[in-house]
Parts: C-alpha cells; structure tokens; sequence
C-alpha cells in the first residue's frame, strides 16, 4: 500500500540503553518494509542535576554534549547491523521535556516505539510517565518493545494480535492491525473479550446471546478490512473474561499485539489505561498502541529510553 512520505518517518528516540537498542532494530525493520527512513533521535531534558564529570568537562550542559553525541554514534553503529535491510536515516538531538519534543514531533512521523525500559541521564528509568504521557499525547502510534524479544520463539511466520472493544479506538487499531499482517505475510488474529470483569456463570444466564452480540461485533469491525485486505487470512476468539489477561496469553504466539488507545465506549476522558499498560508491560513481543484519528492512521516510528 502506498503511504505518503513524512518528515521524520520512523523516530528512534535512543539513549544508550539495550533497550534503546531493541527499539533500534525493530525500527529499522518496520521503516525498510515500509519503504520510509529513521530519525535516530536523542531528546536531552534540560534539568540541572550533579553529573559525572572529567578534568576536560566543567559544565553539564558539556558533559550532554558529549554524551548525546556518544549515543547517536552508538545508534548509527547499531542501525548499520541490520543490513541488508537498513534504511535511510537521519539524526537529531533536541533539548527539551522529552513527551513534548516527541508529541510534537508526531504530527510528522509514522510511528514512536518506546524500549520496556530505558537510561535516563541520571541512571536508568523504569516504563513510566514518559511512556504513559506518549501513548496519551502523541498524535502517531506508540510502539514498545522489549529487549528480550531478539530470544522470544517466534518466528516471522508467527501471527499479529489485535484486541478488538467496539470503540473508535478498535477501528483505528483495526486498519493498523490489518496493514501490518499484510506486509508481513501473516494471519490475523481478532480477539474480542466481552467482559470487563472475571465472569463465572449465573443461573438463567443465556450465554448464547452474549456470545451471538460478540460474533456480530467482530464482524462488524472485521468486514471492510477483511474486503481491504483479501490476503489476510484472520482467526476470530471470543472470550468471556477480563481482556488483558487473554491479550497477554495470546501474546506468547503472536510476533506483535496491536491496541487501540481508548477503551470501551471512546468517552473523550479515557483511555485504555489498564489493559493497554498491562499488556505492553508482560508482553514479550512489541505492543503498538494505536490513537483515535490518527493522522497517520497506516504507518510506522520508534523511540526508546
């Protein structure tokens, strides 16, 4: 499918971190299959701390120099390993609060990755504001990845999981589902779970109805992407339970989870919050984490701490 040139294409936000690394070479794969370039970019927060300094450096504002220069020299290294299939790149260092120098910058690039855990200038940060603030503010989709996804057992094969809830949100990570199966070769897996709580059953219960609902809803959000898509083979699960837990038993079979950002019902004061962060954190494969009325609602970046 043809996908309109961006500014910054895929952003890698990189620091130094295994993890960083990790979001690196996913990247790259994704830009490569998508025919766009990589912004390796390192976004330095102005805050004035104690630092580790040399005789040769007097001044913090030095000591980020040196380092955001040694980070990207690492990022170009780590890029240059994924021939044949490295892309074009870029690099740019910004200064500023890193969620609004890449909320920013996502009105221009196809999609922002996130390592499950990064380095911060002052040592190393669990998944955290940044990475809620991202998936909240930016205008693009949010992809994390993991560093021990390189040892997972799944091969290139291995299917793509979308979590499907009825709301804009699903639409939106429906279509990103659908074009990443596709490019990839590989079946679709729809999984709608119909409870937002543990259900054990209830006399007089007609299970058959909830079940008849969830079959419509899924064919319902399945049926223009499935005639958008005819080489997608997908597999439908219903199941009557708590969707993070079967959006993460899923995950160990799949090579790549896709969300929406908004929950059931798409009220503008929510978002998936739960679900979306319980799987991205236990999810050993990456988790794309797809905005409602994205403005790039089909495409790719990346960025790691």
């Amino acid at each position: 499918m043809f996908e309109a040139p961006t500014k910054y294409g895929v952003i890698v936000a990189v620091d130094g971190s295994a993890e960083s690394d990790a979001a690196i070479s996913w990247a790259a794969r994704e830009a490569f299959m998508r025919h766009e370039h990589v912004t390796l970019m390192h976004v330095v927060q102005p805050v004035a701390l104690s630092w580790p300094v040399t005789p040769e450096q007097t001044t913090f504002a030095e000591w980020q120099e040196d380092n955001a220069r040694r980070v990207i020299d690492q990022a170009r290294d780590r890029l240059a390993l994924n021939q044949p299939h490295s892309p074009d790149y870029r690099t740019e260092v910004l200064y500023a609060h890193p969620v609004d120098a890449l909320a920013d910058a996502s009105k221009d690039a196809r999609m922002i990755v996130v390592g499950s855990h990064g380095r911060g200038a002052f040592g190393r940060l669990l998944l955290g504001s940044v990475s809620r603030g991202l998936v909240e503010h930016v205008r693009c989709p949010v992809a994390v990845v993991h560093t021990d996804e390189a040892s997972t057992p799944i091969g290139p094969k291995a299917p793509v999981l979308l979590g499907i809830d009825g709301s804009p949100a699903s639409e939106a990570a429906t279509g990103w589902a659908f074009d990443e199966a596709s490019r990839r070769g590989v079946e679709l897996i729809a999984l709608h779970a119909w409870s937002d709580i543990a259900v054990f059953p209830i006399l007089g219960m007609d299970w058959r109805t909830y079940q008849g609902q969830g079959e419509e809803l899924l064919a319902q959000r399945l049926a223009g992407w499935q005639e958008r898509y005819p080489d997608v083979r997908v597999s439908r699960r219903l199941v009557c339970d708590t969707p993070k837990r079967w959006l993460i038993d899923e995950s160990h079979n799949v090579q790549l989870v896709v969300l929406g950002r908004r929950g059931r019902g798409g009220f503008t004061g929510l978002r998936l919050g739960g679900v979306s962060a319980a799987v991205a954190r236990s999810a050993k494969v990456p988790v794309i984490v797809v905005p409602t009325g994205s403005a790039n609602a089909v495409g790719t970046a990346a960025i790691a701490w």
